[in-house]
């Protein structure tokens, strides 16, 4: 064997080996590009979750912050617990057979999260009403948060106390997340009492007035 042929094989040799390394380079960096998207997605979401701890945060601070009179407060309790009942009925009508299983509106927003059928009813009924998961969470957070003490007043006590909610929502709830929930629950019950009201002018009288009996 002449040295022209040694020297071709062995640069064939060596050819192989530096093709072996650069597999073995282009396997690694697929792997840390893997890490890489792996790390950069876990930072994302983790993001994700302290932005909506610190906003939820802000919401818990502008909520137990409000400088509203007892009546007041009563007055927007109404309309919360109003809308919030109004959404767990809406679910359970277009989900009738979960109606035991879905006892609550936290029962609903529990389930949700690892049930399809449950969130696309629930994201449907919120479209239905101009309502967003931002609203829910900020009405959610002033239940918890003032349901213990505060009362429920009927539409039209409501009335006698306060001719403009909105103003009022408007003017003294600074935290912007928070006034568009509550300026959007008080939407939704008056748009309901709005389309209700010509049903009951219909109506006969005796069916108006409740019966001594019962």
């Amino acid at each position: 064997m002449n040295n022209e042929t040694t020297t071709l094989i062995s640069l064939k040799e060596a050819m192989k080996r530096v093709d072996h390394k650069l597999q073995a380079l282009e396997a690694h960096f697929k792997e840390l590009d893997f890490i890489k998207d792996n790390l950069t997605l876990k930072f994302e979401d983790h993001s994700k979750t302290l932005a909506n701890q610190g906003a939820q945060d802000e919401l818990w601070t502008a909520v137990l912050s409000l400088k509203f009179t007892s009546m007041e407060l009563n007055i927007l309790y109404s309309y919360v617990i109003e809308v919030l009942v109004h959404l767990h009925t809406c679910v359970l009508e277009k989900l009738p057979d979960l109606v035991r299983s879905l006892p609550t509106l936290a029962s609903i927003l529990r389930r949700k999260v690892k049930n399809k059928r449950i969130r696309v009813v629930w994201e449907s009924v919120l479209e239905e009403h101009g309502l967003q998961e931002g609203d829910i969470t900020a009405l959610c957070i002033f239940f918890v948060a003032h349901g213990n003490k505060a009362e429920h007043y009927i539409a039209k006590v409501r009335q006698m106390y306060i001719r403009d909610i909105n103003c009022m929502i408007s003017n003294m709830v600074k935290n912007q997340a928070l006034q568009d929930g509550l300026l959007k629950a008080v939407q939704v019950i008056e748009k309901g009492k709005a389309e209700m009201a010509p049903q009951e002018k219909k109506s006969p009288l005796k069916e108006l007035i409740p019966s001594v009996n019962s």
